[in-house]
């Protein structure tokens, strides 16, 4: 595999798609080695086949606000790769979203999907579309427009959207409730639904339980737990939420959060009262941490900075993607931290990942670490297929297993002659091993 003259050309076709470009030559990068090591992929063009979608759906969709005006947002849908099972990804609904932020997403839930070992393939959608600061009608509205243009490409067996950031289960309320009015049935097209139509337990926690089941398989490769750990986790949403929950269930002491205007740092710790309170801020439209520190006047805010400069044994990037850059990584790695695991999707800069791996620190990518949110949606879409609801241990049960799984391949495809463990080639190697030899399968189509 001669992976600059695929970059190059790939650079070509797609110039200035910069997080799509980032997240191939991660990948590539990763499994030149098994590639090379099987001639068959090369005569059966698997890579060119991998890394372009099998479609992109490019739509306008026209909503009415509640003052009587037109607006008009794009929506896509990138379907990537359904050689294991039906396309699979979640739908995004904020101002940054572009073309190349979604293709970025599809090609990473290609092989984070291929790591759950469920039958699903890889996509992503959304829109340009910012849900805050609107009234549930405006959403209501814009949904249904969005919808009726997607319906056509989605289905249980086809392709399954699932919520993102700016798509909870108020969105996908109203979407499943557009698609159901179209197709005049009622089954798992969707995933995140309301627990009283479908929806699975613990889902909203999902992504963050599922981070911290993975961390916790990489400290104990090194005798370590979380009991006594200072924890810094990014972000404030569902993902964030859940991850502190579970750190603090396992002993150990969160005392960051994030959002897009800086940092809280909470010394005494963020548990009880203080993480039902990362839900009303969520909820309060504002997509702001700062007044975190007024409710609780012991901790601080400090604006317009990531929270990676404040010492910690633990880091949990749970935030949006390179929001950890080199100067970040030099100083997580300075200050003693032994473990970064990725509860966000590439949240980590190319260079910063570099510094990781050169200083041999626990770290692990977000394809592998925050599989745990698509992994529960499957175990939705399971329930949904046989009409029946499993209880919170049991769905918590499946979830950990499978994140135990997902570590048991990192380990096995990722280990070096020294003895440490490159997750990030054992998440890519084994995700695309498993992909390519379905495609090698299936034939040229």
């Amino acid at each position: 595999m001669n992976l600059e003259k695929i970059m190059t050309n790939l650079e070509k076709k797609h110039p200035g798609e910069v997080e799509y470009l980032q997240a191939v030559r991660e990948v590539l990068e990763s499994i030149e080695d098994a590639v090379n090591q099987n001639p068959q992929f090369e005569s059966a063009g698997i890579i060119d086949r991998l890394i372009e979608p099998d479609r992109i759906l490019t739509f306008k969709v026209p909503w009415i606000d509640d003052s009587g005006s037109v607006n008009v947002n794009l929506g896509y849908r990138v379907q990537f790769n359904n050689a294991l099972g039906p396309y699979k990804g979640g739908l995004r609904f904020h101002p940054s979203v572009n073309l190349s932020i979604l293709k970025f997403l599809g090609f990473e839930q290609i092989f984070k999907n291929s790591l759950t070992t469920l039958p699903i393939g890889g996509s992503k959608g959304g829109s340009d579309f910012n849900p805050k600061g609107k009234s549930d009608r405006e959403i209501m509205r814009f949904c249904q427009s969005f919808m009726l243009e997607l319906w056509k490409l989605i289905g249980p067996e086809m392709d399954v959207p699932a919520g993102d950031i700016g798509v909870g289960g108020k969105e996908i309320g109203y979407l499943y409730g557009m698609y159901k009015k179209l197709t005049r049935e009622h089954h798992g097209v969707l995933t995140g639904k309301g627990l009283s139509w479908g929806g699975s337990l613990i889902r909203p926690e999902a992504t963050g339980f599922g981070t911290v089941y993975f961390a916790k398989e990489m400290l104990a490769t090194k005798g370590e737990t979380f009991e006594g750990k200072i924890v810094c986790v990014s972000g404030f949403g569902n993902v964030a939420w859940g991850a502190v929950k579970k750190v603090t269930e396992f002993g150990g002491k969160v005392v960051t959060l994030s959002g897009p205007d800086g940092y809280i740092h909470d010394a005494e710790g963020i548990s009880g009262e203080k993480i039902e309170y990362m839900l009303e801020l969520r909820a309060s439209n504002q997509d702001i941490v700062a007044p975190y520190a007024d409710e609780f006047p012991e901790a601080t805010f400090v604006a317009g900075k990531h929270p990676w400069e404040v010492k910690c044994d633990v880091a949990l990037p749970c935030a949006t993607q390179n929001e950890l850059n080199e100067e970040d990584a030099n100083i997580l790695v300075k200050n003693g931290c032994m473990c970064i695991a990725e509860g966000a999707n590439m949240p980590s800069t190319r260079e910063a990942i570099e510094v990781f791996l050169k200083n041999e620190v626990l770290f692990a990518p977000g394809k592998a670490v925050n599989a745990g949110g698509v992994a529960t949606s499957g175990l939705e879409m399971s329930q949904n297929a046989m009409k029946l609801n499993w209880r919170k241990e049991e769905v918590d049960e499946k979830l950990h297993h499978i994140m135990q799984s997902i570590h048991h391949t990192c380990m096995d495809n990722g280990k070096e002659a020294d003895g440490y463990i490159n997750y990030v080639k054992g998440a890519n190697v084994a995700g695309f091993l498993k992909v390519a030899n379905a495609m090698l399968d299936q034939g040229i189509i």
